[in-house]
């Protein structure tokens, strides 16, 4: 049973930085997907950077350049480094993991999901 427990989150002021883990539990090797998600009040779900099947990471348009998404050599704890932030990254942060995923960023990808952590930008 894989579970899933983010870190890092917090408040910060326009232009700070973060650093975000997602450490994973019960992980097996058929599990090729790990990505970052974010949800917004009132907004959906949106993929922000993640690792896909092939090991080749993506990420949205509204963050390359700013955030850098990486993981350990175990593939069981992936991170997402935040900086120049936005009062538009203002969000809930989510890790999620699936077992194939032909577009990184879909939230419909994934089947197995933390709990969350809130990021501030104000």
């Amino acid at each position: 049973h894989v579970q899933l427990v983010e870190y890092g989150g917090g408040s910060v002021q326009p232009g700070g930085s973060l650093r975000l883990s997602c450490a994973a539990s019960g992980f097996t090797a058929s599990r090729y997907c790990m990505a970052w998600f974010r949800q917004a009040p009132g907004k959906g779900r949106e993929g922000v950077a993640g690792f896909g099947t092939n090991g080749v990471a993506a990420a949205a348009d509204s963050v390359k350049g700013r955030f850098t998404i990486s993981r350990d050599s175990a593939k069981t704890t992936l991170f997402l480094e935040m900086s120049s932030l936005k009062p538009d990254d203002t969000a809930m942060y989510y890790c999620a993991t699936g077992v194939y995923c032909a577009n990184v960023l879909s939230p419909s990808e994934y089947d197995t999901w933390g709990q969350g952590t809130q990021v501030t930008v104000s």
